[in-house]
């Protein structure tokens, strides 16, 4: 079961015309990644926790499914269930036969699912999670584990002078059908908050460390930084056919559909999404470029995020920590300073030099 129906509140203004699930990693989207890993550990049987809305941007961009079976359970948009409701409300659908598998749709995680299943019916588990060692685990909910991987205590984001582990929960879990009994039907449940730390207490919930790799893209900086992290994984991905006086600094991700025109520099960390058009003189680094969007003659734009179908003008200049909403404008000459957000479909004349939502 994925659970994809939050709302992506830090990642606006993409995130008001996206699921976070369809946010693209390296030109691909999570979600895809997300079926690749299941069916790559003979998992082929998934259930999406959305809401009808969810579903709808799923099946338009026709997600590859890697041979995934997928089954539907709809949240009510104007209550939404949270993590234990999602899986309660999904109790027929998933059965009492055998433990399952939950994952929170915004992570990017390569874990072994066949070791976790493992160690969850050895340990005779209610619930097992996944649990990862980072650096700050204040972000996150934090996991006290004894020797026996039996989670003593479970604290969800606690304030850093509190912290007494860094494990924290990476958001893969496995439950036994015994779960269904722990979460109250019809209402809004956290299985974070409500139900782990009881099962703590009874003695039933245990952790399965993995080192593997493994981030969540809740924030701007974060879903920039999978991007230059998969990008350093594989430096020389491809090989390009533009104009010999266009220049590509590796490691960079290229739809082979973007068209570029000369002497433009792409990269270090440039990642350009299908039908991209981008022009003469232009210079991009360390950004994400979403499809479908064109960004016109002597434009710069480093560090930002910018989204489907928008158009940059000439000579524009974008800087750090800017992110462009699908299908904006940005007129000629046109600077943004660093930090800028722009709404979706919204136009911008004028530079604006000051950290600002427009």
């Amino acid at each position: 079961m994925i659970l994809a129906g939050g709302f992506g509140t830090r990642l606006r203004p993409l995130s008001c015309t996206r699921p976070k699930i369809l946010f693209p990693i390296v030109n691909k989207p999570l979600l895809q990644w997300t079926f690749e890993r299941l069916v790559h550990n003979n998992i082929e049987d998934v259930i999406m926790a959305v809401f009808y809305q969810t579903e709808v941007y799923i099946k338009h961009h026709r997600v590859p499914r890697s041979g995934a079976h997928v089954t539907y359970s709809h949240d009510p948009l104007r209550k939404p269930l949270g993590t234990g409701g999602s899986i309660k409300k999904a109790e027929k659908l998933i059965g009492h036969d055998t433990p399952f598998i939950v994952l929170n749709g915004d992570i990017f995680a390569d874990v072994n699912y066949a070791a976790l299943i493992q160690a969850h019916q050895e340990k005779k588990a209610v619930a097992t999670i996944a649990v990862r060692a980072v650096e700050n685990p204040s972000r996150y909910g934090v996991a006290e584990m004894a020797e026996d991987d039996r989670i003593t205590r479970f604290v969800e984001k606690p304030s850093p002078g509190t912290i007494t582990s860094n494990l924290i929960n990476a958001g893969v879990y496995v439950f036994s059908p015994e779960i269904f009994s722990h979460i109250p039907g019809g209402c809004p449940v956290s299985i974070e908050h409500e139900v782990f730390p009881k099962l703590a207490q009874q003695g039933t919930l245990y952790g399965h460390v993995f080192n593997r790799f493994w981030m969540d893209i809740g924030k701007p900086e974060d879903y920039l930084e999978i991007n230059r992290k998969m990008l350093a994984s594989d430096p020389d991905r491809q090989r390009f056919k533009f104009d010999k006086s266009v220049k590509v600094i590796n490691p960079v991700a290229i739809d082979k559909k973007a068209q570029v025109g000369e002497e433009s520099t792409l990269g270090p960390y440039a990642i350009i999404g299908k039908d991209v058009i981008i022009g003469k003189n232009v210079n991009i680094q360390d950004s994400i470029i979403f499809a479908g969007t064109v960004i016109s003659d002597f434009s710069w734009i480093d560090g930002a995020i910018i989204g489907e179908g928008v158009t940059i003008g000439k000579r524009s200049k974008i800087e750090r920590g800017c992110i462009i909403g699908d299908h904006a404008r940005i007129r000629d000459n046109v600077s943004l300073a660093a930090g800028i957000s722009v709404c979706p479909a919204n136009e911008v004349s004028k530079s604006v030099l000051t950290p600002n939502r427009l």
